[in-house]
């Protein structure tokens, strides 16, 4: 198993969803960076659960506790460790997935792979709650890059039926960025959130669960970042977000939209404004060959509905090797894509640092 990832920056994620803690290590940032800690945990507030109805009762505190790397409110040039405590846990209430994996979950391939030695409380090295470090060195990526006039930000695009209005692929200001980033229900159009509300209470009142799309916009990176086959920003970025539990789809741009279209209604025309080239239009989500082409990245992805629902399931009994009906107990996101937002941000400023350094 690996939970390593970067080149430049290197970070690596440990812990289980019910263990002692969970944390990260940060390899390679500068030294003397001084880090805002009151807006780290700003960020770890927006992902943290238990605030309401559209994501699991379980109450954790988040807050991370530094161990190393950090010095006088700056970073060191060691690498930066931090441990973030678990304090609300239920374990026993995953004592037979042991033996009935979940339907659409990690637990039967886990089991196979690892002898049935994997941690299963919670879902364990697999569970969402590993995000939790993730959003944290995001938020330390995201500060170094607004350092150099980089912004990022995402919305809920879309809950089950339910639509937000889109960016506006070519034109994106920084302050709707940081709009969005401050809000823990992002959305672009105010309107959506309660219909997105309604949405997630009519799955969630019934046993079940929906799933979602978040898009993500990355503003001020200049032309020529990434490289092509196999260096490409697309390539770079998607291997951040992939690392996010449920993420089963990324699109850059227009995406799967392409696959309709005819090269003279969405190719990406130049014109020359202000002594600048820029594009007329985005549908590439700002990347073209690999690498950017000064247009805002913009980039959605496809979240699945959570695979530890309350409704019964059809499993199989590892050990006695039989059919089994699987009614699973916990605590659990009706939908993870509100809380996700700030992940893909923190996956997606993660790459872009690793991009640049």
């Amino acid at each position: 198993m690996s939970s390593v990832i970067g080149n430049n920056i290197k970070i690596s994620i440990f812990g289980e969803s019910h263990g002692d803690c969970v944390g990260c290590v940060i390899d390679g940032l500068p030294a003397g960076f001084e880090i805002d800690m009151q807006d780290v945990n700003k960020e770890m507030a927006r992902r943290a659960p238990g605030k309401d109805k559209t994501s699991t009762p379980r109450k954790e505190d988040d807050l991370p506790k530094v161990i190393s790397g950090f010095l006088n409110g700056k970073t060191t040039g060691a690498p930066l460790a931090m441990i973030i405590e678990n304090k609300n846990t239920k374990s026993g209430d995953y004592s037979n997935l042991m033996k009935v994996p979940r339907p659409s979950h990690s637990d039967y391939p886990a089991f196979i792979k690892f002898g049935a030695n994997n941690d299963i409380r919670g879902g364990g090295h697999f569970s969402a709650r590993l995000t939790a470090p993730l959003v944290f060195a995001g938020a330390i990526a995201k500060q170094i890059l607004a350092g150099k006039d980089i912004f990022i930000g995402a919305h809920i695009k879309k809950i089950g039926s339910v639509c937000d209005s889109g960016f506006d692929y070519n034109n994106i200001e920084k302050e709707l960025l940081e709009h969005l980033s401050s809000k823990s229900f992002s959305v672009i159009d105010e309107k959506c959130e309660e219909l997105m509300r309604c949405e997630i209470e009519k799955y969630r009142s019934s046993g079940n669960s929906v799933g979602g799309e978040i898009e993500c916009a990355v503003i001020g990176l200049p032309v020529g970042i990434g490289g092509n086959i196999f260096d490409t920003v697309e390539g770079k970025i998607s291997s951040f977000v992939f690392g996010v539990p449920a993420v089963k789809g990324i699109q850059f741009g227009l995406g799967f939209g392409f696959a309709e279209s005819n090269g003279a209604s969405v190719n990406d025309g130049y014109e020359v404004k202000n002594g600048k080239i820029r594009t007329l239009s985005n549908n590439n989500g700002g990347v073209l060959g690999g690498m950017t082409s000064g247009a805002p990245i913009v980039f959605s992805v496809a979240m699945k509905p959570t695979p530890s629902i309350s409704t019964a399931q059809k499993s199989v009994n590892l050990e006695t090797m039989e059919n089994e009906e699987l009614v699973i107990s916990g605590r659990h996101d009706p939908c993870v894509a509100v809380r996700a937002v700030p992940v893909i941000e923190a996956a997606a400023a993660l790459a872009v640092l690793d991009l640049i350094m």
